[in-house]
Parts: structure tokens; C-alpha cells; sequence
């Protein structure tokens, strides 16, 4: 009898797609695949797509922060703020979405009928 491959589908996502661990209010951790870095009136912001246990997001939420890096050491790792302004959150997601209306984000998420 040969052995289950069931270890292997563990990650549900693809190896090359980067992901970062965010820890929650609550102290829970979500895994998050990172779907891009948008600058919006000069500052950073990352996209996030929350995954499940599976690896996978079924509910096509995304989610964004302020993305900041150490210019002095480019291995530290990367900040992430909250947005926690009403503008700055809505201009973020219409950049995001001017982004999506240039890419293929079916890719990303799976929409069924």
C-alpha cells in the first residue's frame, strides 16, 4: 500500500505565494497571503487575503495596513499599522481596486456561481 499524499495539500496555497502571520486583537493568529504593496499618497500599504486552516479565503475579504520596512536593515521584519482614518482606509481600497481592475485577481479567489 503506498502512503497518502494528504501532508502535502496541508498549505493550500501555492509555495511561491508569500504570506505573513498576523496576531489579533483577540491574541488569536490569522495566516494571510500577501496580495500586494500599494502606495497611496506616498506611504505604503499591503493588502492582505485572511486564509483558513485550509489555506484557503472563501469569503474574498481582504484586508489593508501600513507597510513599513527599515531602510537600515532590510532584514528586519516589515511593520503593519492599522488604518484606523476613514479616508485614508476608503483611498487605499479604491487604489486596490484600480489594482485589481488592472490584474487577473480571479486568480487569487475562487468564485463560485
Amino acid at each position: 500500500m503506498g502512503k497518502s499524499n494528504d501532508q502535502n495539500t496541508e498549505n493550500g496555497y501555492d509555495a511561491e505565494e508569500m504570506t505573513v502571520d498576523l496576531e489579533l486583537e483577540d491574541g488569536s493568529n490569522v495566516t494571510c497571503a500577501v496580495v500586494t504593496i500599494l502606495t497611496v499618497s506616498g506611504r505604503d500599504y499591503i493588502a492582505l487575503l485572511p486564509l483558513d486552516e485550509n489555506g484557503d479565503n472563501t469569503d474574498g475579504e481582504v484586508w489593508f495596513y501600513r507597510y513599513s520596512e527599515n531602510p537600515d536593515d532590510p532584514n528586519e521584519e516589515p511593520e503593519l499599522d492599522y488604518i484606523d482614518d476613514d479616508d485614508e482606509y476608503e483611498a487605499v481600497a479604491d487604489a486596490f481596486d484600480e489594482y485589481l481592475d488592472a490584474s487577473e485577481f480571479d486568480e487569487l479567489v475562487d468564485e463560485e456561481d
